[in-house]
């Protein structure tokens, strides 16, 4: 299993350990053999094991408002970077469109029409971070 130099009073001692069951470790001195009873039992350690609950709600898409008449702003849901814009100006969106990819975390997320219209601005461009509740795209 292991071995262990040790130095006493100018001697040196080559200790193997052999074995451990319960109280008695089988070791190995300069080539003689012993059995060594602890006084005490070793408890052995373990590493814990982190165990996660699973998320009680699951992940929603960006909700933007339905009945909201006028310009409906679409904001990043978490601070990320943008990676792709997939609408300009003058987009007609149907319930559903991919809007635009957000990376947040090392993941992507996909950010896609709640609601029918058309894009009237585009705030944005790729590459640029954003923050939390930030207004990346308008609809009409």
């Amino acid at each position: 299993m292991k071995t262990y130099k040790f130095k006493v009073n100018e001697n040196g001692y080559t200790v193997n350990v052999k074995s451990h069951e319960d109280n008695i470790i089988n070791l190995e001195v300069n080539g003689t053999n012993y059995a060594v009873k602890m006084s005490k039992e070793i408890k052995k350690t373990k590493t814990p094991t982190l165990v996660r609950s699973a998320s009680k709600r699951p992940a929603e898409p960006l909700k933007v408002n339905p009945t909201a008449s006028q310009t409906t702003k679409v904001v990043a849901p978490i601070p990320g970077v943008v990676l792709s814009l997939d609408v300009k100006v003058g987009d007609t969106l149907k319930v559903g469109d991919r809007m635009l990819v957000l990376e947040a975390m090392k993941m992507e997320n996909n950010i896609v029409c709640e609601k029918a219209g058309t894009v009237t601005a585009v705030n944005v461009t790729v590459g640029q971070q954003v923050l939390q509740d930030q207004a990346m795209i308008e609809l009409e």
